[in-house]
């Protein structure tokens, strides 16, 4: 057999790396560069999974600009939300089969060809969405059914006040508020009223024109995901007793105590996927996309996420879906 030198080479160089958006040092948008990256290898009860789409987060951008925790080691690969098709299955991981199409989350590696989770972080895909769509999914529902379900508690009946509604987060938490039975008054700017009414919104507040404190009163849940102004004010809005999620920053200590309501931190147990799952396939819950941009746009994607005026939410298509 002839052989063509470098060719065995660039073959094996093919199979072991991967396009992929890499941060080399910590910045803004502009850091974040679209190369060759070395390709993932599971370990034990880990899954390699080929990423058809991945979701952009607000905790991408606090990733990449070093915002984020414990200072990450770089170079890092950021994106936490992924949507795919199982390639490779690790020693003891026994949740999937090879060529399953798969959603959840990854400690970081999202934005690549392929990206390494653990079987517990990962279901099944719902049947009823599509790649790009499930990539939406998993930040942002998990966060609102963790404040909605897991913290507060919201119980039918009951009134939540869900602030920066148009939002990733603030889209999910009005379905999952809606599902619970709760009644559900959401703000938005004025492009986005028709969006909170589609989605179930009892009451919708465009925060351009009114002050959500002159209308809204003796509420059971407060959900801000939209900042700290808006925290500042939503205090008096609370029943006594009433709950106050905030997935923006700390609660007001005094505050809490002066108004006489809770501001539990987040409670984070188990995954809400299979659960979600179930309301996507009934047609419950839909996702909210805006914006879906090729890989080599992760740049522009952050741009628009950084404004944290993002309809919906932004997905980067990295791969066509299988036929």
């Amino acid at each position: 057999m002839l052989l063509i030198p470098g060719l065995a080479t660039a073959s094996l160089f093919a199979q072991s790396t991967m396009k992929a958006v890499v941060v080399h040092q910590f910045g803004g948008p502009e850091v974040l560069k679209y190369e060759d990256a070395p390709r993932p290898q599971p370990k034990e009860n880990e899954i390699l999974v080929r990423v058809i789409a991945a979701g952009v987060n607000p905790v991408d951008t606090y990733v990449r600009s070093g915002e984020f925790g414990a200072a990450a080691t770089l170079p890092l690969i950021p994106g936490r939300d992924i949507a795919g098709i199982v390639e490779e299955l690790a020693p003891g991981a026994t949740k999937f089969k090879k060529g399953d199409a798969v959603y959840g989350n990854v400690r970081n590696g999202g934005y690549a060809e392929f990206a390494v989770a653990t079987e517990e972080d990962v279901e099944l895909k719902p049947a009823s969405l599509d790649f790009v769509q499930a990539a939406a999914v998993p930040v942002a529902a998990r966060t609102a059914w963790y404040a909605l379900v897991e913290t507060a508690h919201l119980a039918a009946g009951q009134t939540v006040l869900v602030q920066g509604g148009s939002g990733g987060v603030g889209s999910f938490a009005i379905q999952i508020a809606k599902v619970r039975g709760a009644k559900v008054i959401a703000t938005a700017s004025t492009a986005n009223q028709d969006l909170l009414k589609e989605l179930g919104a009892d009451v919708a507040i465009d925060y351009t024109k009114q002050k959500f404190e002159d209308v809204v009163k003796d509420v059971d849940v407060v959900l801000d995901a939209a900042g700290k102004e808006t925290l500042d004010r939503s205090y008096p809005v609370l029943k006594k007793g009433g709950i106050l999620v905030s997935i923006v920053g700390p609660a007001d200590k005094a505050k809490v105590q002066q108004y006489g309501i809770q501001a539990p931190p987040l409670a984070v147990s188990g995954s809400p996927l299979p659960e979600l799952t179930k309301f996507f396939d009934a047609k419950k819950i839909k996702v909210v996309v805006t914006q879906t941009l090729p890989l080599s746009e992760a740049q522009k994607a952050h741009e628009q996420v950084g404004t944290h005026h993002t309809r919906g939410k932004i997905v980067l298509k990295i791969a066509d879906a299988p036929k």
